[in-house]
């Protein structure tokens, strides 16, 4: 099992989850290391809403079947499209609307997080092959930086950086998929990923493959 070394050694982290697919294996991981995940679904891309109630559902499962706590972040996909998507909706995936959608919803993760007296958080979006690594650390360290700034006397949120795929974690979830009978959908969330193909797709996966090397 890899070895975690959380910032500041803290014994809970919040993990923002966008499914259960990509969060199984690092919760297993995380509790195997001595740490408390906190996991916060928000994932107001999702649609159409009953996509989103099918990856909830199979997240508290799993999260219910280990005694770990889950947290739901209130769905609000009309908000999601004025703040992230309006103009970018042809844009290919690992592109700026994908940044804009990385920052949403990690923002909103961060600020619970400050809230609730958690001060660690990092994101299941590090273990899928679809997304850009340094997108997703870049957005969390954004996030957690805005935060920080409106309560500049409030013990300050640090992200974690944490390759989610690496250290045999990306084989352990698809062992978990199985054990699990998870629902593993095929695109990322939002109706405009659920178009992603072709080359975008090849390129996405090369990358991947390099990035859990």
């Amino acid at each position: 099992m890899l070895q975690l070394t959380v910032p500041g050694e803290a014994d809970k982290v919040l993990l923002h989850s966008c499914c259960a697919p990509c969060s199984g294996a690092i919760i297993e991981c995380m509790l195997a290391n001595g740490i408390t995940p906190v996991v916060f679904f928000s994932n107001s891309n999702i649609f159409p809403q009953d996509e989103y109630e099918h990856r909830r559902e199979e997240l508290h499962r799993y999260c219910d079947s280990l005694g770990v706590e889950a947290v739901d972040d209130v769905y609000d996909h009309d908000a999601w499209l004025k703040g992230v998507a309006t103009g970018l909706e042809k844009t290919p995936e690992r592109g700026p609307r994908c940044v804009k959608c990385f920052r949403f919803r990690l923002f909103r993760a961060a600020a619970w997080a400050s809230a609730h007296d958690i001060h660690v958080v990092t994101s299941s979006l590090a273990s899928s092959r679809w997304k850009n690594l340094d997108q997703v650390s870049a957005a969390g360290e954004w996030a957690c930086s805005l935060v920080n700034n409106a309560f500049p006397d409030a013990e300050p949120i640090v992200w974690w950086t944490q390759n989610w795929r690496k250290g045999g974690l990306q084989i352990r979830r698809g062992e978990i998929i199985k054990e699990q009978g998870f629902y593993n959908q095929t695109f990322c969330g939002c109706e405009f990923s659920s178009h992603f193909e072709g080359a975008s797709k090849k390129a996405a996966t090369v990358q991947a493959s390099a990035d859990t090397e």
